[in-house]
């Protein structure tokens, strides 16, 4: 159907598809403290936007939206992952999220109002080893990772969940 002439509708059902997609900027840069990511609303939001129909592709719009919030110009960019549940957002529509990974420059954030730079570390705490382990580690996400991993129903499962987070969080040194 002529996308002018309004949503497609399914086969089956004769229901209507609302299918919409969001782009969002997770915005990385090192400055000498460490990485540091981009944020909006102060550091509440990261820069996103809707994937439009003027968009000529989905880089083009996210570089779009980007520069819209911030006025920081994105150097490399990747597609980083698709996130499209259909219990997000209502039984009638499903919005797919696309996220980027962005690399860039650090550029000054206070001739403009609608974006600052945060440290990675106050989103990730449990990735700054600076100064050895972080506690929020062994205090907080273990006990509840091998909550998660005993919680399997069956004994591969539990043995791939425990490998998953001694791996991911360097459980066992």
């Amino acid at each position: 159907m002529d996308q002018a002439k309004g949503p497609r509708k399914g086969r089956v059902t004769g229901k209507t598809n609302d299918v919409n997609a969001d782009l969002i900027a997770v915005v990385v840069a090192v400055n000498d403290a460490g990485p540091c990511v981009l944020t909006i609303e102060q550091g509440a939001a990261l820069p996103s936007g809707p994937f439009e129909l003027a968009h000529r592709s989905l880089q083009s719009g996210l570089r779009a939206w980007v520069e819209l919030q911030t006025g920081q110009p994105l150097g490399y960019i990747e597609q980083l992952y698709t996130f499209a549940d259909r219990d997000r957002v209502g039984a009638n529509q499903r919005v797919i999220s696309i996220s980027y990974l962005a690399l860039t420059r650090e550029e000054d954030a206070g001739a403009s109002g609608r974006r600052s730079w945060a440290s990675w570390y106050d989103y990730f705490p449990w990735e700054d080893h600076r100064s050895g382990r972080p506690p929020i580690v062994l205090e907080e996400l273990r006990p509840r990772l091998i909550e998660w991993a005993d919680g399997a129903d069956d004994g591969a499962t539990r043995f791939d969940r425990r490998r998953r987070a001694a791996v991911a969080f360097a459980l066992d040194g």
